[in-house]
């Protein structure tokens, strides 16, 4: 199935947000480990992208946010719930999007060895 994309064609990489309401987190459930973040995006064409998005979800296909990263890579996010809302500067699209755990290897250190391996040459 061919997705809906909401595109993000220029400007910077999109804030996500940690989720504070539990409630989105209930909607998506799958098969890989997500957490459900929020992005705002100005947009000109809000209702557009809502009633496309909308359409999408009934026909059974998915949607994506598709937007470029720091290094300007084009990166996709699934969007499990989406809002659009009136602000002074104009549209406001309130996208909740899964974003993919990363789990980080955590080292722990010993301070005491730290300091002996330290170079004294160097300030801090």
């Amino acid at each position: 199935m061919e997705p809906e994309l909401i595109t993000i064609i220029e400007g910077p990489t999109p804030d996500f947000m940690p989720n504070p309401q539990g409630w989105v987190q209930s909607i998506y459930e799958g098969p890989r480990e997500t957490d459900v973040a929020l992005c705002q995006l100005r947009t000109g064409n809000g209702e557009d992208i809502v009633e496309r998005c909308r359409h999408a979800w009934s026909e059974g296909r998915p949607v994506r946010l598709d937007y470029p990263d720091d290094m300007r890579l084009r990166q996709q996010l699934d969007v499990v719930a989406l809002r659009l809302t009136k602000i002074d500067e104009g549209e406001l699209l309130l996208l909740w999007v899964t974003m993919p755990w990363e789990m980080h290897d955590v080292e722990e250190v010993d301070d005491a060895d730290d300091i002996d391996d330290m170079d004294p040459d160097i300030p801090f």
